[in-house]
């Protein structure tokens, strides 16, 4: 009976060993977003009704910053 439980023990912590660990993932920035970016030196477009524009002149475009994500354990 000692034998099983000293056995079960030993490959579980075995698998622990060879687990492959996750990569950490990495931050974003600007450049992975695909986003038009405002330039001055393009004509503005007026569209009349309903239309897609190919390349639009984007002046915002959301918050893409970072954050570091904080938690309280919640003790006083």
């Amino acid at each position: 009976m000692f034998e099983y439980l000293l056995v079960s023990v030993a490959l579980a912590f075995l698998s622990y060993l060879l687990a492959p660990k996750p990569e950490s993932p990495n931050a974003h920035n600007l450049k992975d977003f695909d986003v038009p970016m405002a330039d001055p030196s393009k004509e503005i477009t007026v569209v009349f009704g309903t239309g897609w524009l190919k390349d639009p002149n984007v002046v915002w475009y959301g918050d893409l910053g970072t954050s570091p994500i904080e938690s309280s354990s919640g003790k006083k």
